[in-house]
């Protein structure tokens, strides 16, 4: 802010903010060997596309780095990526010997938050890539969700939302990052509390690729009829004798204990439970011979 001040008013009114900052960083960025950087320690970005980085490559190949990276020093002639390690890593794909980089200095935290923060605003992030930056960025450098927020410009609900996600098995994890499921349906499983079952329902949605509104029905209805319901609720329950017999068939024909509520007011529901895949695999085919 000093440097700015110290142009003058007279230079202040021919340049803009924009070419202001752009001088200021042009005079900052040199030719750096690539040999001579290494990898940030505190990179939260673990996945990176082969294929993207090779056209990438190509790119550096024809028109050079257009982005400079950003640097610190650590000693002579050696410096640290702070950002732009896809850039460094297709500049090395690309054979060339220097990189043009912003050298700045930063400590530990400073670096671990300037990482983070960039790689967070990349739309090339897996959801969980995002929670853990979040994640780090909160116990490491002591930010509340709603400090957070107002660092990165997020609404405190969608950094919520994220690091929600870390408290998943690591098989739902690996299926997000995998893009198996989106994040819709992860926070939809977030949901059951049972976790057998929480599995059980996330590899139905792969088998059966469910759209998250049909998972958000299916936790819908799991939480209504879990056994935690109060026991007056129960009593308003009312199967009539003469439906006894349909309750026996079906559980028969389905070859499983089927539950069959009917309420006071004269709704009610028919619950055809199933406690493996095959079994679901069974009624469903059972299901599409009643509609064919």
């Amino acid at each position: 802010m000093a440097k700015k001040n110290a142009l003058g008013r007279g230079l202040g009114a021919l340049l803009d903010e924009q070419s202001i900052e752009k001088a200021r960083r042009t005079s900052q960025t040199f030719e750096i060997p690539i040999n001579n950087i290494e990898a940030n320690p505190f990179q939260p970005r673990e996945n990176f596309n082969e294929e993207g980085l090779k056209e990438l490559a190509d790119s550096i190949k024809q028109y050079g780095v257009i982005q400079p990276i950003t640097v610190r020093v650590v000693k002579e002639n050696k410096y640290q990526l702070i950002s732009g390690e896809r850039r460094l890593r297709a500049s090395k794909l690309a054979g060339i010997e220097n990189i043009p980089a912003y050298v700045r200095s930063a400590n530990d935290e400073v670096m671990l938050e300037l990482a983070l923060v960039e790689n967070i605003q990349r739309e090339d992030l897996d959801a969980i890539e995002i929670a853990i930056s979040y994640q780090r960025l909160m116990e490491e450098c002591k930010l509340t969700q709603e400090a957070l927020s107002e660092r990165i410009g997020k609404k405190r609900s969608t950094i919520s939302n994220y690091v929600r996600l870390l408290k998943l098995p690591p098989d739902i994890q690996i299926g997000i990052r995998e893009q198996k499921i989106s994040m819709g349906h992860a926070r939809a499983l977030i949901n059951i509390l049972d976790e057998e079952t929480r599995l059980m329902i996330y590899k139905q949605v792969i088998k059966y690729d469910f759209s998250v509104r049909k998972v958000e029905e299916i936790v819908r209805e799991l939480n209504n009829n879990t056994d935690k319901e109060p026991v007056k609720k129960r009593k308003k329950y009312r199967t009539p004798q003469e439906y006894e017999q349909l309750k026996k068939h079906l559980s028969k024909y389905f070859s499983t204990d089927v539950d069959f509520r009917r309420y006071v007011k004269g709704n009610g529901k028919i619950i055809i439970p199933f406690n493996s895949d095959e079994q679901l695999e069974k009624i469903i085919a059972i299901l599409d011979k009643l509609n064919s």
